[in-house]
């Protein structure tokens, strides 16, 4: 029997002591809670559900979506046999509810759905478990894509969004990994002789006669092993992609590498050992996102496995451009984005982007007596106009905007729960990333929405 977390307190079926009477008077009346007393009430969970609860508005905001694609892919049609399929919106609204809650467990959604108010009313009766609502968050990454874009638009029309001034910023997430998980490739292909001899012993084990273990017990055996297998497969793969990339680097940078001490995890294949901002080294993925300082609104999300942030712009401003069909007429960087190619690129294309970023050593540069901001020998003119920019009182001005967007918004992640990803692979972290930010969006335009309604005298 548990010992009792607090067992001075009386429990449900223990009688609680009468008061005590006052000084000068008899015992004080009091209503006190009656548990074990039978109760028959009729109410709806729409009765039950506040009409002003937040749930309210995501369960508006995804009714309100185009998920054709999604409804195209259903098998379970009227005049054929089969089951009845999960409604793709209620399984949406679930993730999206969990997002705003901080919750990124699918047990702990799936228990939320027959125990929380809020998510049995999105539920409505439909039953849910925990691996329908895993393999939905992560199958779907183009549609989730498809839907920040389609988002964002509508704000852009409606003129609560513009993509005037935006801020970008990358973010180290702890993989689903752990640091012991890295091998080099004896112990990979080691690990993967020893994973496929296991799935065919599997497979041999379920053609024989039936073993004490349920036909889903085995399944789910042949399962995991067949996934380790794969992940033995993918680890190998990335380290080749690995040594090719490593080359590249020691030709253009002179970093030496050496071939064999290099290392896979053979639990996440993807994800690499990066430099936290604790100063730890743990494995994780880079979540980079782009946030318009003027509302808010992140415009553009990209995960990468690449511990630093150099090289990122240009991928950002083709993704917003691909997106919105335009790019930002001013991008404010942290110093680690501070590629002289990147720069140079986005200065000077036919649609040209400000960049608004810190000279690298630029205070150690003015206490030598140098003059950071004049054009050095090898600059292009996309590199000299952005010197010269950093050098006036109102670039500077502005800069100051990125730690009151891009770090607003990485804040307002960490506190709904990106700490660490419960999914892995970058495509998987990439859906739950989009997921975030669709959150994350929902939320600031209908603040945006309500400001523009009552706007300040």
């Amino acid at each position: 029997m548990s010992t009792p977390l607090f067992p001075d307190l009386p429990g449900d079926s223990e009688p609680i002591a009468g008061p005590k009477p006052v000084t000068g008077g008899g015992a004080p009346r009091l209503r006190q809670p009656q548990r074990e007393q039978a109760e028959m009430r009729v109410a709806s969970l729409d009765q039950l559900l506040p009409p002003d609860h937040p749930v309210r508005a995501v369960w508006a905001f995804v009714v309100g979506l185009d998920l054709t694609p999604l409804l195209q892919r259903i098998q379970a049609v009227a005049g054929h046999a089969g089951r009845n399929a999960n409604d793709p919106r209620v399984l949406l609204a679930l993730w999206l509810q969990a997002t705003l809650d901080g919750v990124g467990s699918a047990r702990v959604l799936d228990e939320f759905c027959r125990v929380h108010l809020a998510y049995e009313w999105l539920c409505g009766g439909v039953s849910m478990n925990y691996h329908s609502l895993a393999d939905f968050r992560t199958a779907h990454v183009e549609v989730l894509d498809r839907l920040l874009t389609d988002s964002v638009g509508v704000l852009l029309h409606e003129g609560l969004v513009q993509l005037q001034r935006v801020a970008q910023d990358g973010m180290k997430v702890r993989a689903s990994a752990g640091a012991s998980s890295f091998r080099r490739e004896p112990t990979l292909k080691a690990c993967l002789e020893q994973a496929e001899s296991q799935v065919a012993a599997l497979k041999a084990q379920a053609d024989e006669t039936p073993t004490t273990a349920s036909a889903r017990q085995q399944a789910a055996r042949e399962r995991a092993a067949r996934e380790r297998a794969e992940r033995l497969q993918q680890a190998l793969a990335q380290r080749e992609q690995l040594i090719v990339l490593r080359t590249q680097q020691q030709k253009e940078k002179g970093v030496k590498f050496e071939a064999a001490q290099l290392r896979v995890s053979t639990t996440d294949p993807e994800a690499r050992k990066m430099h936290m901002p604790d100063g730890g080294t743990r494995p994780a993925f880079n979540l980079q996102l782009a946030t318009t300082t003027q509302s808010g609104i992140i415009v553009g999300v990209a995960v990468t496995n690449s511990g630093s942030d150099s090289g990122q712009l240009e991928p950002m401003l083709e993704q917003l451009e691909k997106r919105y069909e335009q790019r930002p007429g001013e991008m404010l960087l942290d110093g680690g984005f501070a590629s002289l190619k990147d720069i140079e690129a986005a200065e000077t294309t036919a649609s040209p982007t400000k960049v608004y970023a810190p000279i690298k050593d630029e205070a150690k540069k003015q206490a030598n007596g140098q003059d950071p901001y004049q054009p050095r020998r090898g600059d292009g003119p996309g590199v000299t106009q952005w010197r010269q920019r950093m050098g006036a009182a109102e670039a500077k001005s502005i800069y100051r905007e990125r730690a009151s967007t891009a770090e607003w918004a990485n804040a307002a992640l960490r506190r709904r729960g990106v700490r660490q990803w419960s999914v892995r692979g970058l495509r998987g972290v990439l859906a739950v990333a989009l997921l975030h930010a669709l959150a994350h969006n929902l939320r600031r335009a209908a603040t945006l929405r309500q400001e523009a309604a009552n706007p300040k005298a």
